[in-house]
């Protein structure tokens, strides 16, 4: 019965203005996308009340189009301006900027394209198999693995930054400290707030990203000057980032499939846990990847695995998040929140039941995503040889023109002009962080990771009456966990007893 919904709904989109609709999702979902602080999130709020006078089905396809396309148009200003137009595309600056550097834009926009179109069907594919055993998934998590599971990413980050050991320590201290400001939301105390009111309910993820990354890297563009590719005038350099890379790219996402399948994977697995996102899953899947590679000393310098690894993951857990939703109403991320409104405002009551009496809805919602998905990416790979041309211009221009999306994106979320101060201030911070060589991954890992440890860690202790270690002893993915994160400490020691052979010749 599923097949035939799922062709129905394919169908569906051929007929009428559905792709019309489906089509304005993707254009809003890229547009969205590329604005810096803006994202899904922001496009969805703005559609719940236009939503509210279409059909179910064509409801879905609006907001299947917006899911699926913000994550690509994100990283288009990731790339091409280290400035990531939502959340999660900051992982793929780390990579993807330096490419669009070295005149490499199009290679890394083909990848990220790729990635993105190919990760998000494997995280739907995912979810059409997950959808009869959702809610085993979902409610096999508990307190014990999400806080298991935060410690993991916090050591797969730890053990990657080699060479800036106590540099990354330090960046990862930050990190918490940013992480444990606000109400302690089991004692009550505030803390680190400075007697500020605003501080009280934590320091808001998408100001803090967006001046880390998108401020930061305009103050050190303004004070650098010339343009965002770094081709010292050489023009045949410039005319070749103009013309080629994209099929390399391309290509590149297939020669490292393994790198686009593991990182489709974690996004699915992380998206499907809710309270996560795809930050988490963006930067689990960078770092994973980073930590495994032969190549892992290339990594941050422009590494195209850098790119296809957080891209893949970002759009695959689209498909994941919608695993809790679906099956009883929990939200998977920020953006299936608001989803999870729609189907509301549409009578459709989230819970196991949703199947069998929506599930023609449902469905067409899974075909929106992925149409979404690939037309989001051809669009990207069409027009990417315009949008290299970004690089060339000069900072005089982008910087401010940036500079005003950004602090503009940060104010319409909320419309407080402290996050725009805020923004400011980590704008500053990160650039003392570039220019004095700290890892930003670190203290953005340790960030979004540190309030879910810490609220895991808490609930853990409640639940077990202090018997913590033997609580999580006596859950067998809470084992799983434990194993890898020991596994993960120890790779560098394995890779030194590995080395000893190849010795001190060529290294």
């Amino acid at each position: 019965m599923g097949i035939d919904a799922l062709l129905e709904a394919f169908l569906s989109v051929l007929n009428g203005g559905s792709l019309t609709y489906l089509m304005v999702g993707v254009m809003l979902g890229l547009t969205f996308g590329v604005i810096p602080g803006l994202g899904g999130t922001t496009a969805l709020a703005l559609l719940i009340p236009v939503t509210y006078t279409l059909s179910p089905l064509d409801a879905m396809y609006l907001a299947g189009g917006v899911m699926g396309a913000t994550s690509f148009g994100g990283s288009i200003s990731a790339i091409l301006l280290n400035t990531p137009g939502t959340a999660p595309n900051a992982a793929t600056t780390f990579d993807g900027y330096p490419l669009a550097r070295q005149g490499k834009a199009g290679l890394a926009i083909g990848a990220s394209a790729t990635a993105s179109a190919l990760g998000g069907l494997i995280g739907l594919f995912t979810l059409l198999l997950f959808i009869p055993v959702a809610r085993e998934v979902v409610l096999s998590f508990g307190s014990s693995e999400f806080f298991l599971l935060t410690i993991l990413g916090l050591a797969a980050i730890a053990v990657s930054v080699r060479g800036k050991l106590l540099r990354g320590l330090v960046a990862a201290c930050i990190g918490l400290l940013l992480a444990f400001t606000g109400a302690n939301q089991f004692t009550g105390d505030t803390r680190f707030t400075g007697g500020l009111d605003y501080l009280w309910d934590g320091i808001p993820l998408v100001p803090a990203l967006t001046g880390l990354f998108a401020i930061s890297q305009m103050i050190e563009l303004a004070l650098k000057g010339g343009s965002v590719a770094d081709d010292k005038g050489d023009k045949s350099g410039a005319e070749k980032m103009k013309i080629t890379g994209v099929g390399l790219g391309i290509l590149s996402v297939f020669k490292h499939w393994p790198v686009l399948l593991r990182g489709s994977i974690i996004g699915t697995v992380i998206g499907a846990v809710p309270g996560l996102g795809g930050t988490v899953a963006a930067f689990l899947s960078y770092s994973s990847t980073a930590q495994t590679a032969k190549d892992r000393d290339t990594f941050g310098t422009g590494n195209i695995k850098g790119v296809i690894a957080p891209e893949s993951a970002n759009n695959a857990k689209d498909g994941g998040s919608l695993i809790p939703t679906v099956a009883f109403g929990i939200p998977g991320s920020a953006e299936t929140a608001l989803f999870l409104a729609i189907l509301v405002l549409h009578g459709m009551e989230p819970g196991p039941s949703i199947l069998l009496q929506n599930e023609r809805e449902i469905y067409g919602l899974i075909v929106a995503l992925t149409v979404s998905a690939i037309s989001a990416s051809v669009l990207g790979i069409l027009l990417s040889r315009f949008l290299v041309l970004i690089t060339r211009i000069d900072v005089n221009i982008i910087v401010p023109v940036v500079v005003m999306l950004s602090l503009t994106g940060v104010y319409v979320l909320e419309g407080r002009m402290a996050d725009v101060l805020l923004t400011v201030i980590m704008g500053i911070i990160g650039y003392l962080m570039i220019r004095f060589d700290y890892p930003r991954l670190t203290l953005v890992i340790a960030f979004v990771l540190g309030e879910i440890a810490e609220r895991s860690l808490h609930q853990v202790r409640l639940i077990s009456e202090g018997e913590v270690i033997g609580y999580m002893l006596g859950r067998p993915i809470s084992v799983i966990l434990i194993v890898a994160i020991f596994i993960t400490f120890l790779l560098p020691a394995m890779r030194k007893l590995r080395l000893p052979g190849r010795g001190g010749g060529a290294r």
